[in-house]
């Protein structure tokens, strides 16, 4: 899981990847229809996310609270704010999560204690339909988060979350809107990019 809202960009006109394993068709862009109002977006903005992580990391009790594992990471589920979820992860040295998304969900985390790395791509990803994927360059994005700083993102961000302090914790926030419905999991190799496992709540719950 993962912890200034910033929106993946579209699929550039160059791809970015191609992929092997299927081959993708048409994208039809939606346009709306003359007199006919936008569909109201309901729940929490990346900015709401991200503002309910900033408290919550400094909360400097609640933080102290978690308990921590020198071998695994540990977390504690939240009350995110209008029905999100949100979790308290705590982070051994040397810990990561490994790439992977959010199911198409908006999110926001938080360093509470500690540093985070983040590694992600600047590209969309097709989310369906694929099984190896070729990066080209230039696409990897680095952040470095210590305690105090984070960052939000819109769907379909795909991203891993490291500690690579050797001898210090990290703690961070997390927050998800919708509740994650699933979690894709990659495995990478240079420019490959590879669709391992798809996640259900039940495996991380």
């Amino acid at each position: 899981m993962s912890a200034s809202p910033v929106l993946p960009p579209a699929l550039p006109t160059s791809p970015a990847v191609s992929a092997s394993g299927a081959a993708p068709g048409p994208t039809a862009v939606p346009t709306a229809v003359p007199g006919t109002p936008p569909t109201p977006v309901t729940g929490p903005s990346q900015a709401d996310l991200l503002g309910f992580v900033r408290r919550v990391a400094a909360d400097a009790e609640l933080v102290a609270s978690l308990p921590l594992d020198p071998e695994g990471r540990t977390w504690v589920r939240l009350d995110g704010p209008a029905g999100s979820e949100a979790w308290l992860i705590g982070w051994p040295p040397g810990t990561g999560t490994g790439w992977h998304d959010h199911g198409e969900s908006l999110g926001a985390f938080m360093t509470a204690s500690g540093e985070l790395k983040e590694n992600s791509l600047s590209v969309r990803l097709p989310t369906d339909g694929w099984k190896t994927l070729e990066l080209n360059d230039g696409v990897d994005r680095e952040r470095r988060l210590a305690a105090g700083q984070g960052r939000a993102f819109g769907r379909h961000h795909v991203h891993e979350v490291l500690n690579e302090s050797p001898e210090q914790h990290a703690v961070s926030v997390h927050a998800y809107y919708p509740p994650l419905p699933l979690m894709r999991r990659y495995s990478r190799t240079g420019p490959t990019l590879r669709l391992e496992q798809v996640e259900r709540p039940a495996d991380w719950q």
